[in-house]
């Protein structure tokens, strides 16, 4: 029975430091808030999230028209600034997903990834989120992008 018990709490801790392992580590937006550039005034910015850490092995590219951006990390964050126009926003595990939308100058989206469940491995999809809800969804995340030159600095 102890031998039993053991096992049980190591097959936890295991679990604990691979689901911590899997999720973001970098600076929280209110720790690098003032180091973000404003968007250009012939720019958007998608904002791009992943706010669960379930599967969090499951963490395919992004792109953006077919450009790799960055990755769907749990608990992470990342922005993307371009100009105006029609983009499409896609990751890719068994199957692509994508988002189709337009960004207006100065206009700022949030595409939060969520997790679906797939025949061999999870689906990762963008979804647009409203400005409100994207906002407090990334607050608490942690930044998954290049560091702008004055964070990094420091």
């Amino acid at each position: 029975m102890q031998i039993l018990q053991h096992l049980q709490r190591m097959g936890a801790v295991w679990f604990l430091g691979l689901l911590v392992a899997g999720c973001a580590s970098g600076p929280t937006l209110s720790e690098m808030s003032a180091s973000i550039p404003p968007v250009g005034a012939s720019d958007g910015r998608f904002y791009i999230y992943r706010t669960t850490g379930a599967a969090a092995a499951i963490q395919p590219s992004v792109k953006v028209n077919d450009e790799v951006v960055g990755d769907a990390v749990p608990r992470g964050f990342f922005y993307v600034d371009r100009p105006a126009g029609s983009y499409k926003i896609s990751t890719s595990t068994e199957v692509e997903r994508t988002l189709s939308l337009t960004l207006e100058p100065g206009q700022v989206r949030y595409v939060r990834l969520g997790i679906s469940i797939g025949f061999f491995v999870g689906h990762v999809y963008p979804e647009l989120v409203d400005d409100a809800e994207g906002n407090d969804d990334i607050a608490s995340l942690h930044y998954t992008g290049k560091l702008p030159e004055k964070a990094a600095a420091r």
